[in-house]
């Protein structure tokens, strides 16, 4: 097994192994080890159904079971369908494209180690690949913020909330989206997370709070909180922070939901055809002692 960085400093490409046969304790550890370092690996050139997707994942996590999702893997609801196919006339996959900037699971009181997705099917126009997945680093991005920002926030956690996330994606046009129920609400009611988490592998600081989830930051006024919000969303908009992975049919890409923010590019139509198979690990081990 080879793991390749990316020049960016975001990602890492790693040749050389088979993901449908079992994980190896050794690959395991090393693979654990590079998601933390890296952010974001890249196994091309792989060939998984769903029960080696699920059982590759299943090794750094729990796997999360989505109870709302009617696009899975036949008898493995743990495997989500990503796709803008139809057949019939009706949707065969979760079209997740322009979600915008966000984590996975940051609106719940359990995190989310990590995604895993593998491309079966990439949209194309004119032989180019289309439907972009972007990264930034929030390593990076928390160790480049002022200091005085620094103490300010130290301690300090933000209030993520589902409906923020829901209500820009009714907002959006062509939405059917309706609002969340009562009882929906209930089911997923904000939650604070820390601002600044330590990274239970690398061991240090993340900056963890995304512009699809954080509503406002405990202890600060409304106009106080909306100000460093701002401040903080701008902060991680930036060029240097970014990595964009260009996908090629057969690629397995697994990404870092503590240590990145991600965000699924719209730049595709109807026609042309994405399908995409989907686990997302929940953060259920103690990988402090797996990495060491």
């Amino acid at each position: 097994m080879q793991i390749i960085p990316n020049p960016g400093g975001v990602g890492a490409r790693v040749t050389g192994i088979d993901l449908a046969a079992p994980l190896e304790e050794g690959d395991f550890r090393t693979l654990l080890r590079a998601l933390a370092h890296h952010g974001v690996l890249c196994f091309p050139d792989q060939s998984l159904e769903a029960p080696e997707l699920s059982r590759f994942g299943a090794r750094f996590g729990e796997l999360e079971v989505n109870v709302a999702n009617l696009f899975h893997a036949p008898d493995h609801p743990e495997v989500m369908i990503l796709s803008n196919m139809k057949e019939g006339g009706k949707p065969i996959g979760l079209n997740d494209a322009g979600q915008g900037w966000h984590t996975d699971m940051s609106y719940s009181k359990e995190i989310a180690l990590a995604n895993v997705l593998h491309a079966k099917k990439v949209p194309l126009r004119d032989g180019q690949p289309l439907g972009d997945t972007q990264f930034r680093d929030m390593h990076a991005a928390y160790e480049d913020l002022p200091t005085e920002v620094k103490h300010r926030l130290e301690g300090k956690v933000a209030i993520h909330d589902f409906n923020k996330f829901w209500e820009m994606m009714r907002a959006r046009p062509g939405s059917a989206r309706a609002p969340l129920t009562p009882e929906q609400r209930a089911k997923k009611p904000p939650v604070p997370q820390p601002i600044f988490r330590v990274h239970p592998v690398t061991g240090r600081r993340v900056l963890y709070c995304n512009p699809g989830y954080a509503m406002h930051i405990e202890g600060m006024d409304k106009e106080e909180s909306d100000a460093m919000l701002a401040f903080l969303f701008h902060h991680q908009d930036q060029e240097k922070y970014l990595y964009s992975h260009r996908w090629t049919p057969g690629d397995v890409l697994m990404w870092d939901n503590i240590s990145t923010t991600h965000n699924a590019v719209a730049d595709y139509g109807p026609e042309e055809h994405r399908f995409i198979l989907r686990v997302q690990v929940m953060a259920t081990l103690d990988y402090a002692a797996l990495a060491a």
